[in-house]
Order: C-alpha cells, then sequence, then structure tokens
C-alpha cells in the first residue's frame, strides 16, 4: 500500500459527517458573493446592454442619453479598456463585442448608484446593428460547414474492414439536447481596489487563478496585482469554471476607473441568456456486431454545438471522444469529432464534460440493436464488458474490470431484477395501456484532466501555537463537500480532532497557479497537497517530541489529539508549543502532482487517466400510453468511490448527480427560436424555470437504494479514496433505457424504440405510438439530419 493513500488507525477520514458549513446554509448564514456588496460602502451596480441579435455588427453606439438617467455615473466600452478586450483563454471572446454572436450578449454595460439608476442607463443607451446571417442549429453549421477548432479522431484497428466482415451491421444517428446548468446561486463578482491600486475580486467562480488572469489581461497588469476570492458558491457545475471570468473583469475594470467598488450580479433572465450550457451533439454511428452479440467495430462522427466561440469545446469534445467506449470492448474503433460554430451562448463545462455526451451515444446503440439482435439489453451490455488487460481506443489499459462486474451482481441481486422482471411482463400483459420498463446500465469514467499540466495542486496549512490548525487550498467550494473532505484530511494527517481544524476561503495570493475545481479531481489533487504540507509539518515535530518524551524518533506517532510513543503520550497543544518555543516552523505549503499519466492530444493517444471510477444502476419506470406521461418507481445504485474520505458526502454526490443526469436525459429541454423572423430567431426560448423544466420532488425515484461498492481500495490516491463528482451523472442513463423498454412494451417483440433526448412525455409518447403502430406497416416517413432514425440492418 502507498504512503499516500494508506491510513492510519481511527482515521477522521470515512467518518460520515455533515456538510461543513451545512447549519450555515440551512440558517441562512451561509455568505456568498452577492451578500458582501451590503457590507461594503459606496458600491457601484452595473447592468448590461444586450444584444437583441443573434448575429449582428454594431454600427453605432451611443451612450450620452445614459448619463442623463439619475444615479448613472459610467458605461464601460471597448474604449475604456486599458489592456486586452478579450475575456476567453483564446481570444475569441471580446469583451465588448463590435460583432454580436449571440442573442443576450453584452455590448457595453452600465455602473449606477443604485441597480434601478444601472438599469435604466442601460435602457437609454442607443446600439445601431447591421443584421447578419445567424446559425441556431447543429444541422444549420453541418450544412454550413461552419466549426471551430480542431477535428479529433481516435482510432484503433480498421473499423471499415471490420464493419465489412461483421455478422450483423447497424446504421444510426441521434441528436440530443444540452442542459443549463441553473445553479442557484447566478453569477457574481464584486470588485474592490486597495490605496495602492491593487485590484481585489471576490468572484463566483470555479478558477480563481483563470479569473485572476483574465482580469488582469483586460486592466493590461501584472497577475500580481489582481487577488481573487472565492467564498463559497451556490452551486456550478462547471458553468462557473470560464464562465466568470468576463464579468470579474466588468467589475474589476469599472472599479479601477471609478475608484468605487462594482458589483455584477446576473439576474436569472441574464444568466440564462448569457452563459453557456451544456453542449448538444449530433452524431452519426455505424455498429457491427458477431453472431454472438459481441461488439466489433464501431464508425462515429459526434458534432457538438460549441456555440459562438470556443471556451471549453475542444477539451470537452476530447473527453467525449475518450468516453464513447463507456465499459464496453470495441476491437476496430474510428471516432470523430468536430465543434460547430453557432449563433448561440459559448457552451461549456457541464458536470462530466463530454463524458456523457460520448456515453450517451453508445448507450444509445446497445438499446436500440439489442431487439434486433434478439438479446436481451441487460445480457447484451454484460457481454461487452471490458476485462483487465484490455485497452481503451485510445491506449489506457483498463483495471479493476472486477470491480464493475461486482457492482452489476451486486444491484442484480439486491435489486431482484431477475424476480422483478418476471413481474414486470406479467403486468405488461395485464395493462393495455401503462406499461413498465426495467434497465441496468454501467459507468466506467476516467478521472484526471485532459489537459496533464492541470493536474497539480497546492495548500497551505498553519498550525497555531496553542495547537489550532488552519488550512488553505487551491480548491472551490460550490456545495459538493469538498471543504468538507479537505478538513477531514488535514485531521486525519495531523492526528488532531476535526475541532481543531478551520479552512480559509480559496484566494489567489494564498495558494497560486490553481486548477480549476472541475473534473472530478479536486479531492484528488488538494487532499494530496494538504497531506503533503501536513506531513511536512509533522516531519518537523517529531524530533521535539522525541526529545521531550526522551524516545527514537521512529516511535513518535500523532493520533486524537495526542503525540504518543509506547507507554508515553503528550498533548498536541503541548508539543506544538513546545516547538514554537525551540524556533520550529509550524507551518507549510503542500504540492501534489498526478502521476503516470500523459496525454497527445494531437493523435488522440496516451494515459490521461489516473483510474476510473465505476457505477451501476437500475431504474424502473411506468409509462402511461396516453399521454406519454411517466413516473420513476424504483432506481437502485452502487458506485465505486474507493475508500470513502466522507460517505455522508459521497452519498449525497451520488444522488445529486443521478438526479441531475435524470434531468438532462428526460426532463430539461433547452430551445432556442429556429424561425426567419429576425426579431426572434436565436433568442433562447426557454430562459425561466416556468418554461425550462427541472427535477423536483415529484420526478424524484419513489425508492432510491445508494450503496457504496465495498473492497474499493484506491493504491496511489489520497486515504484510498475515489472522485465522486462527475461519474453518478451517468448512472441516469438507466432511467433513459427503462422508459425505451416501457416504449417497446406498447410494440410487438423484436421493434427497435427510437427515443429523443431528453426523453420528455411528448418525446415517449411519440416513442410509444411508433411502437404501437409498428403492429402494422406503414411507410416510413423522410427525416431531417439531425433527427433520429430508425436503426436499419444491413
Amino acid at each position: 500500500m502507498s504512503h499516500l493513500s494508506a491510513r492510519p488507525e481511527n482515521p477522521v477520514v470515512g467518518e460520515a459527517l455533515p456538510h461543513e458549513s451545512a447549519v450555515l446554509h440551512v440558517t441562512g448564514r451561509a455568505l456568498y458573493t452577492d451578500d458582501l456588496h451590503p457590507r461594503t460602502k459606496d458600491v457601484l451596480h452595473a447592468w448590461p446592454v444586450q444584444s437583441p441579435h443573434a448575429h449582428a455588427r454594431v454600427t453605432q453606439l451611443e451612450v450620452c442619453a445614459a448619463y442623463e438617467i439619475p444615479g448613472v455615473v459610467r458605461v464601460l466600452t471597448a474604449g475604456d479598456v486599458p489592456g486586452v478586450n478579450d475575456s476567453g483563454t483564446k481570444n475569441d471572446e471580446p469583451l465588448f463585442p463590435d460583432e454580436v454572436c449571440f442573442v443576450g450578449q453584452a455590448v457595453c454595460w452600465v455602473l449606477g448608484e443604485t441597480l434601478e439608476a444601472a438599469r435604466l442607463g442601460a435602457a437609454e443607451v442607443r446600439v445601431d446593428y447591421e443584421p447578419l446571417r445567424s446559425i441556431v442549429t447543429i444541422a444549420d453549421a453541418i450544412k454550413a460547414d461552419s466549426y471551430q477548432g480542431a477535428t479529433r479522431t481516435v482510432r484503433r484497428g480498421n473499423a471499415m474492414s471490420a464493419l465489412a466482415r461483421a455478422a450483423h451491421t447497424f446504421t444510426g444517428e441521434i441528436t440530443f439536447a444540452g442542459q443549463e446548468h441553473f445553479y442557484l446561486e447566478t453569477h457574481a463578482s464584486l470588485a474592490t481596489v486597495g490605496d495602492d491600486g491593487r485590484v481585489f475580486v471576490q468572484s463566483s467562480t470555479q478558477h480563481p487563478t483563470e479569473t485572476q488572469e483574465i482580469v488582469a489581461h483586460v486592466l493590461g497588469v501584472g497577475a500580481h496585482e489582481v487577488t481573487v476570492q472565492c467564498l463559497r458558491m451556490g452551486g456550478g457545475f462547471g458553468g462557473k469554471e470560464e464562465q466568470p471570468h468576463g464579468f470579474a473583469a466588468v467589475a474589476a475594470l469599472g472599479a479601477t476607473l471609478t475608484g468605487r467598488p462594482v458589483r455584477v450580479r446576473l439576474n436569472r433572465t441574464q444568466d440564462l441568456t448569457m452563459t453557456g450550457k451544456r453542449h448538444g451533439f449530433h452524431a452519426a454511428w455505424r455498429v457491427g456486431f458477431d453472431h454472438d452479440g459481441h461488439l466489433v467495430a464501431l464508425q462515429t462522427t459526434l458534432t457538438s454545438d460549441g456555440g459562438w466561440s470556443l471556451d471549453l469545446s475542444e477539451p470537452v469534445l476530447a473527453r467525449a471522444l475518450c468516453h464513447v467506449d463507456n465499459a464496453y470492448w470495441i476491437p476496430d474503433v474510428e471516432i470523430v469529432g468536430r465543434v460547430a460554430r453557432t449563433h448561440k451562448t459559448s457552451q461549456t463545462a457541464f458536470r462530466g464534460f463530454g463524458g456523457p455526451q460520448g456515453m450517451l451515444v453508445t448507450e444509445d446503440i446497445i438499446g436500440r440493436c439489442a431487439p434486433l439482435l434478439g438479446i436481451e439489453p441487460h445480457e447484451l451490455r454484460r457481454r461487452n464488458f471490458y476485462t483487465d488487460g484490455q485497452t481503451t481506443p485510445y491506449g489506457q489499459v483498463v483495471h479493476q474490470t472486477e470491480r464493475l462486474v461486482r457492482a452489476w451482481d451486486q444491484v442484480t441481486s439486491t435489486a431482484e431484477l431477475e424476480r422483478r422482471r418476471g413481474a414486470l411482463a406479467g403486468f405488461n400483459a395485464a395493462h393495455e395501456h401503462v406499461k413498465r420498463g426495467l434497465a441496468i446500465t454501467p459507468v466506467k469514467f476516467g478521472i484526471s484532466f485532459n489537459f496533464t499540466a492541470m493536474n497539480q495542486g497546492g495548500a497551505l496549512v498553519h498550525v497555531y501555537r496553542d495547537g489550532t490548525v488552519l488550512i488553505n487550498h487551491g480548491g472551490t467550494e460550490m456545495g459538493q463537500g469538498l471543504h468538507t473532505k479537505m478538513l477531514q484530511v488535514a485531521a486525519t494527517a495531523l492526528g488532531v480532532p476535526l475541532s481543531r481544524v478551520r479552512l480559509a476561503p480559496t484566494r489567489t495570493d494564498k495558494v497560486p497557479n490553481t486548477s480549476a475545481t472541475a473534473a472530478s479531481a479536486g479531492a484528488d489533487l488538494n487532499g494530496g497537497a494538504i497531506k503533503d504540507a501536513c506531513e511536512q509539518i509533522l516531519a518537523r515535530l517529531r524530533p521535539v517530541a522525541a526529545e521531550r518524551m526522551e524516545v527514537p524518533v521512529e516511535d513518535v506517532r500523532f493520533e486524537g489529539g495526542e503525540v504518543r510513543a509506547g507507554e508515553r503520550s503528550m498533548p498536541w497543544a503541548e508539543l506544538v508549543h513546545t516547538a514554537y518555543l525551540s524556533r520550529v516552523q509550524l507551518f507549510a505549503a503542500g504540492y501534489y502532482r498526478t502521476e503516470g499519466i500523459h496525454w497527445d492530444p494531437e493523435i488522440m493517444h496516451g494515459t490521461p487517466f489516473k483510474y476510473f471510477a465505476y457505477g451501476v444502476a437500475a431504474a424502473e419506470v411506468e409509462v402511461d400510453g396516453f399521454t406519454g406521461a411517466y413516473r420513476t418507481r424504483r432506481v437502485d445504485i452502487v458506485h465505486d468511490v474507493g475508500d470513502s474520505l466522507s460517505p455522508l458526502v459521497d452519498i449525497g454526490q451520488i444522488e445529486g448527480g443521478f438526479v441531475q443526469g435524470a434531468g438532462w436525459l428526460t426532463l430539461e429541454d433547452l430551445r432556442w427560436d429556429e424561425s426567419d423572423d429576425p426579431e426572434r430567431r436565436g433568442r433562447l426560448t426557454t430562459q425561466s424555470a416556468s418554461t425550462y423544466k427541472l427535477p423536483s420532488l415529484s420526478e424524484m425515484p419513489e425508492e432510491l437504494n445508494v450503496a457504496l461498492l465495498e473492497r474499493a481500495h484506491e493504491e496511489g490516491v489520497v486515504y484510498g479514496s475515489k472522485a465522486v463528482g462527475e461519474p453518478p451523472l451517468m448512472l441516469a442513463f438507466s432511467v433513459r433505457e427503462a422508459l425505451r423498454q416501457a416504449c417497446a412494451a406498447f410494440g410487438p417483440t423484436g421493434h427497435s424504440v427510437v427515443l429523443d433526448s431528453p426523453a420528455t412525455p411528448e418525446a415517449v409518447f411519440w416513442a410509444l405510438d411508433e411502437a404501437r403502430r409498428a403492429y402494422r406497416p406503414a411507410v416510413p416517413e423522410p427525416t431531417e439530419l439531425g433527427h433520429p432514425v430508425q436503426v436499419t440492418q444491413v
């Protein structure tokens, strides 16, 4: 067992503890970025002037009338930028554009004494536009050859030759929607300028270092002139990884120009219309199976909807290509990926970061092909699992596949799937207009940033003279429980009670050059760094303890707030005070880098992931044949989190991830106006909770059983744990596949159900209606590019 993953006796990690801010959350005392402005004197409020066009050239910008509104202090335009007028990392996102590329894009910002004054001032700004041709859908982009970034290919063997030899080949396509983050806290920044001109930005950001860099970039100063702090976020889900930078830059620019604090806080409609979402995708595929139902080859082209700029679209696409295989061995593969450029918000990171989109392609293929092969979907999935030693299409060796099998078998057993399948068949036979479906699906998700350089973390640990501890690390807290785990890691590493440890907000002047809190790697990276810092301190304290207790250094151990060596002991606080008097350093900067990974993005080959997280879910649904309405009756989950750092947090992440995934796959239907009306084209029509359906208690499974996989120690990771943030989202494939099974029950045996995504009640109704019509011959209707087509046997 490695030093990093080994646990001492009686560790604080592994205890089921509540979230470190739970009491603050439920009592309303938790402070978020926008709660700080009432505590700040002379704050100015910012309001954007937004474009009404999906694509247009700005021909005139007249701001004089805004200054006639009482309370308007300043209008920020491109001419005010002392540095570079760009808020992106690819130099393709002008902060103040002269060509607008989506409805809602900010052209300029008005600063006012009150938010109302700023709003009224923005309404007086005159902007003249020259409308340009706009592209709104992926289908339009493909037709217009509108792409951005690089086209990437993952290839192994010769898929074309293997398909020619396959016993069964099928072709199809699928278009599936993106997803709105809909975090409870919208984007917020508060910028102040110190007496020495240095800028301090409070930002709701998952990536403080990059926010710092972009603010400095816009202001034309060095990064050392800007400090960014993230107190906590009210949800992020990836939507605050790249998107906060521009809002922070606006606040910082306003503060430097006026000398007053500036607040930027989007209302819900602004947040929905101005910020990116999960990427929607289109996939066209051709797949081959042998006589026994084993996958032999896959050719597919994935096209993501990147929106108006690149943002994180290229790495999102790369992860999608690396997860098309999911848990399945496919000998010959050719996966092509490209990013479409459309005139919509710049789509960005979202929990799973392309992995869910890649997996959905293959899960959809198996769900559609299983009845045509005459094999039950659960058996077809199980038959194609990876085995240890096989490699992914991009060259990484797959290990721990027995964990996937154990999870699969555990769900099958504890959920009584065989018995319930029989009962379900009886129910469906007895009910003409209501059918039930039951499905089980696997997850294999790679953990680490695809961009190898980001797999590093830092921490700063202070031990005070009274023995109390303050930790600061590079990760941000967005409700996911990262800080809770880091407190447990520090308490375990130092051998002190949890009550002796506190955590400070994330700041770029405490821990520099941090990676985004993303890729599910927050606990791995920052936990490793905290453990390193704590061990540096213990290494200095051991000789002091040994001298004080007159024992060999190697006999000294730290546990439960005591320092012990054989029968001798002394309080931790006493040792710390003694060390201080002996002039021993009681603070340390820790560092961690993920070992054993490498990746060549040009050829899409290497070992990009430290390990894979595995999970299995089974879901049962009931569908109304008259309306397509459905309910999720029961869900059973077994998920691999290694040796959990904090079981209560991990179970909460699994439950939340599953529900968010079910929302993406079955409810949340992003819609943009695709009409030719120049006054409406490109507008987001689902720009509120009244038009964008989010999961609620009524969509929760009536019975939800979650278990952590046992005997799952992860070697070479902090205290043997595994990441948990993103992988559970893909457990929701079980719900979508259960809906497919229920729809199939309305039709004849062997009917292949084509199910749209999201599988809304409307989509489910059309799918089950098609199944019913399969009892009689029908003339096939023509289909448009981008719409799912019936699987055809070649």
